[in-house]
C-alpha cells in the first residue's frame, strides 16, 4: 500500500478531494500524467465563473433568488429523460443535480468563503434562456466570477495538497500515466501506467507522451478525476449526437491537449458503467487564439445580448438564437440549417464590442485574475478592454469598416467566398435600427436588450444602451467570425452520491470512485441535456468534496 486512496488526475475535483482525505488525517497518492509544478488542470485556464442561488451580491443587485426557482431553471434546460427501464441513465444524475442545487443555494458560499475564495461584487447573467418559463436557462442572473478568476478557485485546494506533501500525507506523482486499474480480490486495489520522461513543457502546452518506465501503486481505494474529452476530436466526433446536426470539420479546441478521455477505457475494462456520452457542451463563439498555448487553442467570446448573429450565407439567426440565450439551441441550429460551413458572425459596433465582448479564460482577463481593482475600473472606462483589442488587432477573424458594404466585403475576402450579400445584410441592419426609434416595437432582440439593462449587472458593465448600428458615432462596425469550441463533457462514469462507480446492474464496483468532469460532474452526467453555465467548476468543487468525505468516512 503506497496510501490509503490513490486520486487520478490533480484537476479540481482531484485536488478537492485529496484537501478532504488530508484534512480527515489520511494519506494519498495524487498521480498526474501532466507535471507536478502545474496542478489545477483546465479548471486554472477558466473564467472562475461560479454558479450560486441567493447570495447577498444578488441581493444587492437587486435580484431575488430562491432554490426553487433555481431547480425550476435547472430540471428546465437538463430534460432528464432516461429515468426508466433498464437503462434509467438519468437516475443519479437528477439526485446530483438537486443535491448540487440545494448546496449551490446553501453552504456553497460560506464553505468557499472560509477557504479565501472572494467573488466579483457584479453577478452576470449567462444563458438567459429558451423564452419559456419552464424551459432552458437562468430565470436571473447567478454567474458569480471568481475574484482570481480559474487560479483563485484553484489556490486553497493547490495550498492545502502543497502542505500534505510538506507533512508527508500526500505523494505526488506527476508524468505519471495511468493505463490500467489493479484489482484484486474483486475490488479495484491499485493502478498501472508509465513514467514519463522529463519535460519542462508550460502550463497547458503539449508534453511528451514517451515512457521512460512503467509504475504501480496500491491503495484501499481509487478515485479518478481524470476529466472530459474535449482535446480529443475523434472522440467528440464518435459520440457527437443528431440532435445537434453534423459535427463541424473545423473545430477549435478550448481545453489542454491532456483532456484527452484517456481513463475511460481503463474503468470500463473493471465493470464502470459509462452514461450519457451523447451529452457535450461545445460553444459556438469560438476564436483562434493570436497566441495559442496548446493545439488548435480557442477562445471565447462571452457575448452581450446586442450584436446580430448571421449565419455564414448572412442570414439573421432566429430566436432564440440570440448572443448568451442558448447555446446548445443555436449549435444545433447552425450546424442544421448551414452544415456545409463551419463558421457564423457577429455584426455589430465598436460601442458594442467594447461594452460587450469579454474573453473566457483565466489568462485573458489579466484585471481580474490578478485581483486589480484598478484594472477592472479600467474596464469600464476604455472604449475597447485591452485583451478584446488585442483580438481585434492580432487576431486573424476580426473585420471593420465604415459601411455595411465595405464590412461585407472584408467578411467574404475573410472566408475566400461571396456568401454574404452586403444589400440583405444593409437591409437587416436598417430594419433593425428603425425598431430604436421608440420605446416600442416588435423585435425579441432589441426587447431583450431593453429587458437586460434592468439588471444593474448588465448596465454597467455588459450591456451596450440600444443605439442604431449605423450610427457613425458608434462606429466603425464590426463583424467577428466564429468557430465551434469544444469545452464540456456532460456524461461519464455513473455513480452513486458518494462518488462510488456503479456497474451496469447499479451495485458499487469495490473500490472505485469517480469525481469532476469523468463523472459527468456527479452521476454520469447532473447537467443532463444542458448547463445553465457556471456549474462546470462548481460541479468539481462539489463532487470532489462529496467523494472526499465519503472516502474519508469510509476508510
Amino acid at each position: 500500500m503506497h496510501a490509503d486512496v490513490i486520486v487520478v488526475g490533480a484537476g479540481l475535483a482531484g485536488l478537492v478531494a485529496t484537501a478532504e482525505l488530508v484534512t480527515a488525517g489520511h494519506r494519498v497518492a495524487l498521480v498526474d500524467q501532466e507535471s507536478a509544478d502545474h496542478l489545477g488542470g483546465q479548471a486554472w485556464w477558466s473564467f472562475g465563473g461560479l454558479f450560486l442561488v441567493g447570495t447577498p451580491e444578488q441581493r444587492r443587485m437587486g435580484i431575488r433568488d430562491s432554490e426553487e426557482l433555481a431547480w425550476q431553471d435547472w430540471s428546465g434546460s437538463a430534460g432528464f429523460d432516461r429515468l426508466e427501464g433498464a437503462d434509467a441513465e438519468d437516475l443519479w444524475g437528477m439526485r446530483w443535480a438537486r443535491a448540487y442545487v440545494a448546496w449551490a443555494a446553501g453552504e456553497k458560499r460560506s464553505w468557499l468563503r472560509e477557504k479565501g475564495v472572494g467573488l466579483f461584487p457584479v453577478v452576470g447573467w449567462a444563458e438567459r434562456g429558451d423564452g419559456r418559463a419552464t424551459g432552458h436557462g437562468n430565470s436571473v442572473p447567478r454567474f458569480h466570477i471568481t475574484w482570481g478568476t480559474g487560479p483563485g478557485v484553484v489556490e486553497p485546494f493547490e495550498r492545502a495538497v502543497r502542505e500534505g506533501v510538506r507533512t508527508g500525507r500526500v505523494e505526488l506523482h506527476g508524468r505519471h500515466r495511468v493505463t490500467e486499474l489493479v484489482v484484486s480480490g474483486g475490488a479495484v486495489t491499485g493502478v498501472r501506467g508509465e513514467v514519463l520522461v522529463g519535460d519542462d513543457a508550460d502550463r497547458g502546452a503539449p508534453s511528451s507522451r514517451v515512457a521512460a518506465t512503467r509504475f504501480e501503486l496500491g491503495a484501499q481505494a481509487i478515485l479518478v478525476t481524470s476529466g472530459g474529452i474535449g482535446a480529443n476530436p475523434a472522440l467528440v466526433r464518435q459520440w457527437w449526437p443528431e440532435r445537434l446536426g453534423t459535427p463541424p470539420q473545423d473545430l477549435l479546441t478550448g481545453v489542454p491537449a491532456y483532456v484527452d478521455g484517456s481513463m475511460l477505457d481503463p474503468v470500463v475494462d473493471v465493470g464502470a458503467r459509462l452514461v450519457n456520452r451523447d451529452r457535450m457542451w461545445h460553444y459556438v463563439e469560438g476564436l483562434p487564439n493570436h497566441s495559442p498555448v496548446w493545439p488548435g487553442h480557442g477562445i471565447r467570446i462571452l457575448p452581450g445580448p446586442s450584436s446580430l448573429w448571421l449565419d455564414a450565407l448572412g442570414r439573421r439567426l432566429p430566436f432564440p438564437c440570440l448572443p448568451g440565450f442558448d447555446t446548445l439551441g443555436t449549435l444545433a441550429h447552425l450546424r442544421t440549417a448551414t452544415p456545409g460551413h463551419d463558421h457564423s458572425w457577429f455584426v455589430a459596433t465598436t460601442t458594442v464590442l467594447g461594452k460587450e465582448y469579454a474573453l473566457s479564460g483565466s489568462e485573458q482577463n489579466p484585471d481580474l485574475t490578478g485581483r486589480s481593482v484598478r484594472q477592472v475600473l479600467g474596464r469600464v472606462t476604455t472604449d475597447v478592454p485591452e485583451p478584446v483589442q488585442r483580438f481585434a488587432d492580432a487576431g486573424t477573424d476580426v473585420v471593420r469598416a465604415g459601411t455595411v458594404e465595405e464590412l461585407v466585403a472584408g467578411m467574404n475576402a475573410l472566408t475566400g467566398d461571396d456568401l454574404v450579400d452586403a444589400a440583405a445584410v444593409r437591409e437587416l441592419v436598417e430594419a433593425r435600427d428603425r425598431e430604436l426609434d421608440n420605446d416600442f416595437g416588435k423585435d425579441v432582440q432589441t426587447a431583450m436588450v431593453r429587458a437586460a439593462r434592468r439588471s444593474r449587472g448588465d448596465r454597467l458593465v455588459r450591456t451596450a444602451p440600444p443605439h442604431r448600428f449605423l450610427d457613425p458615432k458608434h462606429g466603425p462596425l464590426v463583424a467577428v467570425r466564429l468557430r465551434v469550441l469544444t469545452r464540456k463533457t456532460l456524461g461519464g462514469i455513473q455513480t452513486d452520491l458518494d462518488g462510488r462507480a456503479l456497474r451496469a446492474d447499479g451495485t458499487p464496483v469495490p473500490g472505485l470512485y469517480a469525481a469532476g468532469e469523468v463523472a459527468g460532474f456527479g452521476g454520469g452526467g447532473m447537467h443532463g441535456y444542458r448547463s445553465l453555465e457556471g456549474t462546470f467548476l462548481g460541479g468539481c468543487l462539489f463532487s470532489g468534496r462529496q467523494a472526499g468525505r465519503a472516502l474519508a468516512a469510509t476508510l
